[in-house]
């Protein structure tokens, strides 16, 4: 449906109250509450939820209980704190990588990135808003705006609407929380095939990937789920069959394809063809949108010299009125005196160029994929990828090969990826205030506000996570010695003062990492992260128990007094004939036989895609990246533009795993089989159905309780609620997961069938 024939829940002429002070501090408070939560969930799993939607259900609860607010309001608060939610990501996805180089992850540096990047995304959404926003409307969906936009109008109307996304939000919550929280059964089924060598199906059986799929329909949910058919039945077994044959590793990997699991083979070699796919679909889908980017660009031009040569403002509608181009082009240049002039960063006049040219093409791709997919799939990390393809290529072609130039590259890519991730929040804010009828310049404003505010606490966040996890390995270099001068000191693990080495190159042995050397340059301690460390174990200071056993039998290890012990793993009492009570577990042993120290584990933080953003940088700068996987995924996607199918999300799903694209593929078939029974067309007159409001409700519902459970599991509560153990062998299997999860699909499908029509958004 055109735009010319749209007409907003609240019209253009109507004055509302909109951007106060209530509004944009509620926002600000939600938004770093969720970009705290989002850190978490970010760094555990590799991925975030919109925050959009849970945050505006909250704004409409908390407005009713402490005074009324306005639909406009409430959109407010939602724009605000939404912000901190794909700031999050993006800072997520890259800034662990600086810790993998061997360098400290300083507060400063990740706020003064955030903020860039940030302010960056929502700067190039400004001229790109009509284009993308507006005339795309009816095409790009923007299921998450679109959901969004239908919780506010039913949280102002209440009644029938109210109570279709609210039950939507209570059964998705209710069921997320058991799942997730309760671990009452499994989160992603997943069944590996035992006669086809390689081949696994999996999905992920969350309430909202099912929401968004209803929403997004069975045409893009289908090619998405495509894209990972390719993956998982097709390149992961071909790479098993043909590669499982090697007697050596097949770089990058380090271990031999006939001993990878699937997951495996897909984190080092599908993983590249995928970001291979995203980048050369995001290039097509970038030369596809020129004639309308520009067709923007020259309406913001006109509008900008109209102004100029009559003296007077032209007579545009509130729901058309953006912030200035002034700001945008200024703005930007800004951003680059703020690039060059932040210390630590590296980053040059060149640097600062390509940062704004590659976040306005991502940001655009973002909003493109955020349109036909939702911001759950949207692959930041694949656009990340990208960019520091792009950026590593130009700087070997420019002979910048150094080891800051790795740390320049990484900024250039940490800053887009923001950028990129902020920018598809920000159409999806853009398409919530398009159909609920906001003044877009208001929420523009906000989203810098919720940008701001956000940027303080993602670093300290960040920072406390990790200082939370660290631990410390002794290490023993003999031919190794540092010479460089070393001015700060830290305690070590013996309560001793050591100074902090920092080795950003591999030389003699020594990998790339953090160290506290002693005053003769020896390197005594390694310090291993929190954030996607490898040493998962520290020990605390026994109670001197004796134990009666044979020590010889047990290997010799240094504990965190430099001493050495003998490290005792109790699995079996009887076996090793230990008489005492010593519950199971690994113990460091002195000679005597006493307990000096217990073994406890520490769950570090994996973050995926911050060691692959570490790997490609340093692969295309050191020469060793694997260009021919890249290489497949390109030619895939140009495969796919040739037969006609679109290449964004067919890549989307090439490059995600299978198991978020299967919940997203059943919402879309059930779509699908609605609509026909209830003899609907595809467009925007089915987009309010009940079963669109329900799939909100699921949306909102399973998002918030995720960021729930993920807070729940930082403050140490995950074992305390996990109650796996009441059900058995039943939580343990795959049948009794899809069985829960086909309950919701039923009621969704119920819904969407049966119900009785509500309208939404007025289309005339």
């Amino acid at each position: 449906m055109s735009e010319k024939h749209f007409k907003p829940f609240v019209k253009p002429e109507e004055r509302v109250k909109e951007l106060t002070l209530k509004a944009v501090v509620l926002g600000a408070i939600l938004g770093i509450l969720f970009a705290a939560s989002s850190v978490y969930l970010a760094l555990k799993v590799g991925m975030t939820v919109s925050a959009s939607i849970p945050i505006a259900v909250l704004s409409i609860t908390l407005f009713r209980l402490f005074g009324r607010a306005t639909i406009l309001e409430n959109n407010i608060v939602q724009t605000t704190g939404s912000a901190g939610e794909s700031i999050a990501a993006g800072v997520v996805f890259t800034m662990p990588a600086i810790l993998l180089m061997g360098y400290d992850l300083k507060a400063y540096w990740v706020l003064t990135i955030a903020l860039l990047g940030g302010v960056l995304g929502v700067l190039m959404m400004i001229p790109l808003r009509r284009s993308l926003i507006v005339e795309e409307h009816g095409k790009l969906m923007y299921p998450e705006g679109t959901a969004c936009a239908q919780v506010l109008i039913v949280g102002e109307q209440g009644g029938t609407k109210a109570k279709m996304v609210f039950s939507g939000f209570f059964i998705g919550a209710i069921y997320k929380f058991l799942y997730a929280g309760l671990k009452l059964w499994k989160e992603v089924p997943e069944k590996i095939f035992n006669f086809y060598k390689g081949g696994s199906f999996s999905g992920e059986l969350s309430p909202e990937l099912l929401g968004v799929g209803y929403i997004i329909g069975p045409r893009v949910a289908s090619i998405m789920m495509s894209g990972g058919v390719l993956s998982y039945l097709v390149l992961i077994p071909a790479i098993k069959i043909f590669g499982g044959q090697l007697k050596e590793p097949l770089f990058p990997a380090t271990d031999l394809i006939s001993s990878m699991t699937p997951r495996d083979i897909r984190s080092n070699y599908v993983l590249y063809i995928g970001a291979g796919a995203v980048a050369a679909a995001g290039i097509m889908s970038m030369i596809q949108s020129l004639p309308t980017i520009i067709k923007a660009f020259k309406a913001s031009l006109k509008k900008l010299t109209f102004g100029k040569k009559t003296g007077v403002t032209s007579n545009v509608l509130r729901t058309e009125n953006d912030l200035s181009l002034n700001i945008v082009l200024f703005g930007s240049l800004f951003l680059v005196a703020c690039m060059m002039a932040t210390p630590g960063l590296n980053v040059n006049f060149l640097a600062a160029i390509l940062i704004i040219i590659f976040g306005f093409f991502f940001v655009t791709v973002s909003s493109r994929i955020t349109g036909e997919i939702g911001s759950s799939s949207n692959p930041i990390s694949g656009m990340t990828v990208a960019t520091l393809l792009m950026t590593c290529l130009i700087f070997v072609l420019v002979g910048w090969t150094g080891i800051d130039h790795r740390v320049m590259a990484l900024s250039i890519g940490a800053i887009v990826c923001i950028a990129a991730s902020n920018g598809g929040t920000t159409s999806q804010d853009l398409k919530t205030g398009f159909l609920v009828g906001a003044t877009p310049k208001y929420q523009q404003i906000s989203l810098m506000v919720g940008v701001v505010t956000s940027a303080l606490v993602i670093g300290w966040t960040l920072l406390l996570l990790n200082n939370s996890y660290t631990t410390y390995v002794p290490v023993n270099y003999h031919n190794f010695k540092n010479c460089e001068t070393v001015s700060r000191t830290k305690k070590g693990p013996d309560g001793r003062d050591y100074r902090v080495v920092f080795i950003h190159d591999s030389q003699m042995g020594v990998p790339v990492g953090k160290y506290l050397s002693d005053d003769e340059g020896n390197l005594i301690f390694r310090e291993d992260f929190g954030i996607a460390g490898s040493f998962p174990k520290k020990f605390k200071k026994g109670n001197n128990q004796k134990i009666d056993v044979d020590l010889t039998q047990f290997t010799l290890q240094k504990g965190p007094d430099l001493k050495d012990y003998y490290r005792v793993v109790v699995a079996n009492k009887k076996a090793l004939d230990i008489s005492v009570s010593l519950a199971d577990g690994t113990y460091l042993v002195n000679e005597n036989g006493e307990v000096s120290y217990i073994e406890q584990p520490v769950t570090k933080f994996d973050a995926p895609q911050a060691r692959l953003m570490n790997l490609i940088i340093d692969g295309i700068l050191t020469r060793k990246l694997p260009w021919g996987f890249v290489l497949i995924g390109v030619f895939i996607a140009i495969f796919m533009r040739l037969s006609g199918v679109s290449p964004l999300p067919f890549a989307v799903g090439v490059y995600l795993p299978l198991s978020t694209s299967t919940p997203i593929f059943v919402g879309g078939i059930v779509r699908y089989f609605v609509d026909k029974l209830r003899h609907e067309k595809e467009g925007v007159e089915a987009e309010f159905s009940p079963g669109v409001l329900l799939s909100s409700g699921y949306i909102a519902g399973g998002a918030l309780c995720g960021l729930l459970v993920a807070g729940l599991s930082g403050a140490g509560f995950d074992e305390k609620l996990d109650m796996s153990g009441y059900l058995g062998k039943i939580s343990e299997g795959n049948l009794f997961s899809c069985i829960m999860f086909a309950v919701i699909t039923a009621v969704l499908f119920y819904t969407g069938w049966k119900s009785k029509g509500v309208e939404g958004i007025e289309n005339k």
